[in-house]
């Protein structure tokens, strides 16, 4: 696996990698002239990703009436640079008529056997808290399907 970014001014960077797809990295100050997302937060976009893959594909398997997930994670660093991750909260929405107990054994599936980035992100001590909850019926109006 590769991956390169390319720099095209100030903070911004074309990140692509095998996969031929293209991603906008940037950081600034100022977040309203930023055009992409930081290094930083595409760690905790990625990990967010990844372990959402593997729910969505395991409660599929186990046949569960899901229609939606959303992953949202907080994470806190140290004060010091280089101002590592510390603590990352890890919260799964599941929509549909989802078992709780299918939704937390597909989180803990992923967690610990499947999900790289989560699993190198604590064998580096990053302390990650999960929680989980299930909304029936998800509402439309002001919320992206998926």
């Amino acid at each position: 696996m590769q991956g390169k970014v390319e720099w095209t001014n100030d903070s911004t960077f074309i990140a692509s990698g095998d996969s031929g797809h293209y991603t906008i990295l940037d950081h600034s100050d100022d977040k309203a002239k930023q055009k992409g997302s930081s290094p930083t937060e595409m760690l905790l976009q990625a990990m967010c990703g990844c372990t959402a893959m593997d729910v969505i594909s395991i409660l599929k398997k186990k046949k569960e009436p899901v229609v939606g997930l959303d992953v949202i994670a907080d994470g806190t660093r140290a004060s010091e640079h280089p101002k590592v991750f510390t603590d990352i909260s890890m919260e799964y929405i599941a929509y549909g008529n989802v078992k709780k107990e299918s939704l937390d054994r597909a989180i803990s599936l992923s967690q610990e056997k499947y999900c790289n980035i989560s699993i190198t992100l604590k064998r580096a001590g990053v302390r990650v808290n999960v929680s989980s909850r299930v909304v029936v019926e998800r509402e439309t109006a002001g919320n992206k399907t998926t």
